[in-house]
Formats: C-alpha cells, structure tokens, sequence
C-alpha cells in the first residue's frame, strides 16, 4: 500500500547551510499494518509523516501509494489522494478555532468540494456518538477539553472514509488516563482494518505496534527493544 524507497528530504537553515534530517530511508507498509515510529523531536519523524501523507515532497527518492508513485501524480491527483485515500491526524489537533466540533469534523468535506448531502452529516454524527462527542456538536474547540479536541481531530481524519490514517504525536500533552484512552481508539480503528502509522514519543504506546521503528541521524530502523 505504501513504499519508501531512498528518500532522503533536507531544509536551507539561514545562512545557506543545508539540514538532512531524512537520509536514505526505505518503508513498506501494507494494508491493515500497525506501525509506530519513535525518536528524537527534530528527527524526522514529522517530516516523514508529511511525506507519505502527500503534504510534502522529498528531495529525492521515491514513494509509492497504491502502487502509483507520488512524484508521477498531477495536482489534482494528489489531492485526491489527500482528501480521500488518507486521514491525518495533526500534531495538537488543528482545530479550526472559529468552527463548531460539527464544522470541524466536516471541514475535509468542504475542502474536497465533496457532496455535502445528508449522507457525509449522518457520517459526522456518527463518529462523533462513537468518540462521545454527540453532546458537544455545537461547541468551539476553547470550550471542550484537551482529549475532546483530539477526538474530533479522530473524527475529522475519518470523516471521508480514508484507508490510512496518519497520526502526529496524538497524545501529546495528554496526562496517562486520556493518552490510553486515544490510543484505545486508534488501536480499535486498525483492528477494523485501518492502516495505520504512529508517531508517538510514547513506548507505551508505540510498543504495541506490529512493526516499531526510530528515527537516528536522519535513518529509520528497528527501534532498540531495550527501549521497550
């Protein structure tokens, strides 16, 4: 479902100098797998979450959904492949202030120019009864609680029926309780068959995972089971 092969990503910090922070690096994934990356912030986990998830492009080397590579794909393609194939789950939840939980949850729907009939409201409702939200619909994001908006960030990154679901650090600042409870969730998503990809600072988490890897000096591998 998805591949990496060699890709390697580097940024111009000011002053000219370049910063690899991905350097060589090869994944396979395939359909139904749950696999956690660890690693030190500013190692690339992020970095590579916004690749595979088509957000960004890598410097050089190849990525393969569904068996099309990225870099062939036209815009139009990749954002269909954004909006449709894959679910992402941002780093502190980007909730649109401004917006109800409702409207939150819809936004890839509107964004996508999607159909916005009954059958995509139904769908919102529905993930939100399962997350425990029915009752907060109408709410802005500043008057529910931490693990709340995380779970609409959930119901958001589901709401157009991905096939991946790419989740950022989604227990971060969570105090232990809350952190099981989302990652619960996540857990009971992939066991419906959801491909999912963890990046997590949590080993309690990420050890649950069929495959764990870290990220080291811009390089992926088998995360240390001595960690775990």
């Amino acid at each position: 479902m998805i591949q990496l092969k060699d890709v390697r990503h580097s940024y111009q910090r000011p002053g000219g100098e370049t910063l690899t922070v991905l350097d060589g690096v090869d994944l396979t994934i395939e359909k139904g797998d749950l696999v956690s990356i660890v690693g030190p912030s500013g190692g690339g986990k992020t970095t590579l979450l916004n690749i595979i998830g088509c957000l960004l492009r890598p410097t050089s080397g190849e990525v393969i959904i569904d068996g099309k590579p990225v870099q062939s794909m036209t815009e139009k393609e990749l954002a269909h492949t954004r909006n449709l194939k894959i679910g992402f789950i941002f780093q502190g939840s980007h909730l649109i202030p401004t917006l109800t939980v409702l409207e939150n949850i819809m936004l890839p729907v509107w964004l996508g120019k999607g159909v916005q009939g009954r059958g995509h409201a139904v769908r919102a409702r529905e993930l939100a009864e399962r997350f425990g939200l029915s009752d907060r619909l109408n709410h802005l994001p500043h008057e529910i609680s931490l693990g709340q908006r995380r779970r609409v960030a959930i119901a958001r990154a589901l709401i157009n029926g991905p096939t991946i679901l790419l989740a950022d650090e989604p227990t971060n600042d969570l105090d232990p309780p809350r952190a099981k409870q989302i990652g619960d969730i996540l857990f009971s998503l992939n066991q419906e068959g959801l491909t999912l990809l963890l990046v997590t600072h949590r080993w309690d988490l990420a050890k649950q995972a069929k495959r764990c890897y870290e990220t080291k000096d811009g390089k992926l591998q088998p995360a240390e089971l001595s960690h775990l």
